[in-house]
């Protein structure tokens, strides 16, 4: 599966274009700020295929031997108490039993900008997060990671095979999943598992489409995204492809 292929099978019209960025801007205008203002004129330690080599290679020293991954956290504290300087941006979900620290090889402090959500969405707030560790941080590297048996995913999947109806505010959370479980349309035993997959790659999407400063550093060659996917049971993170 390809990102152009998962992109083709989404109704583009289906999705709510991401509102308020416009505003903000006005209003940190206002205070005369504005987004390369608060660039610093650091430079990633790491190219974005190094970072992304970089996971990879955490990834497998967590698969092989997780009890392996430790680090002196008392003096990595100090290093960075002052300031920091992120390898990699990784949005995920919010599960319990997802811990991209630990997932990539025991991350320790410093290196990973996380922003996690139920269902790895793409909202305001995790656009915003994303745009700061990539322009003002100079994180070389977007990670969009969704992970096997999903409960957002999956309810997101009932509501479109059952038409199951959810209170509060979690079918408002769900609502920008929905399209993707539409898309698919087996939506036999691999549903949910597909679903993931096609939330990550629109994940990644979205990031790009909807942030003219992540798109126009992924144009200058300084940042790359990454959908991704987690394997609860083994623990491998698959990599699905580079936008």
């Amino acid at each position: 599966m390809c990102f152009e292929c998962v992109s083709t099978r989404l109704n583009r019209r289906s999705f709510v274009k991401l509102a308020g960025i416009g505003g903000m801007a006005a209003m940190t205008a206002g205070f005369g700020m504005t987004t390369r203002a608060l660039a610093s004129d650091a430079t990633p330690a790491l190219s974005p295929d190094e970072a992304l080599a970089k996971l990879q290679e955490g990834n497998r020293a967590f698969v092989s031997d997780a009890e392996a991954c430790a680090a002196n956290f008392s003096k990595r504290r100090q290093d960075v108490a002052k300031s920091q300087a992120p390898w990699a941006i990784v949005l995920t979900c919010s599960d319990s039993r997802v811990v991209p620290e630990l997932i990539f090889g025991g991350v320790t402090l410093g290196e990973l900008f996380v922003a996690r959500n139920a269902g790895n969405v793409v909202d305001t707030d995790v656009l915003g997060t994303i745009e700061y560790g990539a322009e003002h941080l100079h994180a070389p590297l977007i990670v969009v990671m969704g992970h096997k048996r999903c409960g957002a995913v999956s309810a997101a999947c009932e509501v479109v095979s059952k038409g199951t109806r959810l209170d509060g505010s979690i079918g408002k959370m769900i609502q920008p999943i929905l399209p993707v479980a539409l898309a698919e349309t087996d939506r036999g035993e691999n549903f949910i598992d597909n679903t993931v997959h096609a939330n990550a790659f629109n994940g990644a999407e979205r990031v790009l489409a909807e942030s003219a400063i992540v798109s126009r550093l992924v144009e200058e060659g300084k940042v790359k995204i990454v959908p991704a996917y987690y394997d609860l049971d083994t623990g491998v993170v698959d990599f699905l492809h580079k936008v």
